[in-house]
């Protein structure tokens, strides 16, 4: 039997419904996480719902939950569904209300749904790298919002798979921004460089962690926006996130990224960021 949670109770999944009014399904009017859970604990989930919480404000929607409440309920599905290692969803949409541009009154409260998946780690594919292509970044201007609006994302990454891709990179005329799926980071001389958390990407909370790992490990860092060109002659290239980690990059557009095997650098961030899953969450 499957749970999942509708408007803060956990239902049958074959039981829950969303009305066809709602404003996630009609306008995309919304915002989520997704947090992943290995050995039944969930991963820097008090960083991803504090970003939920900050995601809905910027589109000016009050959460009926706060971060703890929700960390309590997410708690509740994993353990009614026995995850051990997957992701936990959730979203928060404006409500169900008649369609009409303008925001609903105060009365409508949110729709909020959550689910569980079962999601094992690509340890292959983190041991011999992927294949990713090159996209233009058509999205909006406010990619720091995770928001339901992810079609151009979708456009992306579907050009990758038909492509044989794991991942779109993407760039604003000479300028890389972040993956479809993903931050993008590059490492030249054993520096990393990526791009800075403006309204241009998605802050990652993989790629924070990275972060500070890099800082605490004294690892060269710069958060600075780098070019195609500064891509296409990077030692090292790799994606981060919620479901992927660290995942090397060993070719981009047909052209090998440096001797087209994971760098030396990647490989030591996969193992410092492995190690601080097993300090949080036990032994992978």
């Amino acid at each position: 039997m499957e749970y999942v949670i509708v408007d803060g109770r956990i239902l049958e999944r074959a039981t829950a419904k969303v009305d066809i009014e709602d404003r996630g399904y009609q306008f995309g009017d919304g915002v989520y996480e997704v947090i992943r859970v290995y050995n039944g604990k969930m991963f820097t989930g008090k960083e991803h719902l504090n970003r939920l919480v900050e995601s809905a404000e910027k589109i000016r929607m009050q959460l009926p939950y706060s971060p703890e409440q929700l960390e309590e309920k997410m708690e509740e599905l994993i353990a009614k569904n026995e995850l051990e290692t997957g992701t936990v969803y959730m979203q928060f949409t404006r409500g169900t209300s008649p369609r009409n541009h303008v925001f609903p009154g105060a009365d409508i409260a949110p729709t909020f749904v959550a689910y569980t998946r079962k999601v094992p780690r690509p340890e292959e594919s983190m041991e011999k790298g992927v294949r990713a292509i090159l996209d233009e970044d058509i999205r909006w201007l406010r990619c720091d919002i995770k928001s339901l609006n992810l079609l151009g994302n979708l456009l992306s990454k579907q050009k990758a798979a038909e492509a044989g891709c794991f991942e779109a990179i993407l760039h604003r005329g000479e300028k890389v921004t972040e993956g479809s799926h993903s931050n993008i980071s590059i490492i030249k001389d054993g520096v990393i460089l990526t791009h800075p958390a403006d309204n241009f990407i998605l802050n990652g909370i993989t790629r924070q962690k990275v972060l500070e790992i890099c800082r605490n490990e004294q690892i060269p860092l710069e958060e600075r926006a780098f070019t195609l060109d500064e891509l296409s002659a990077a030692d090292e290239v790799f994606s981060s996130g919620t479901t992927v980690e660290v995942m090397p990059v060993v070719e981009v557009d047909g052209k090998p990224v440096g001797n087209g095997e994971p760098g030396a650098v990647t490989r030591k961030l996969q193992a410092l960021f492995k190690a601080e899953i097993e300090r949080r969450c036990g032994k992978l």
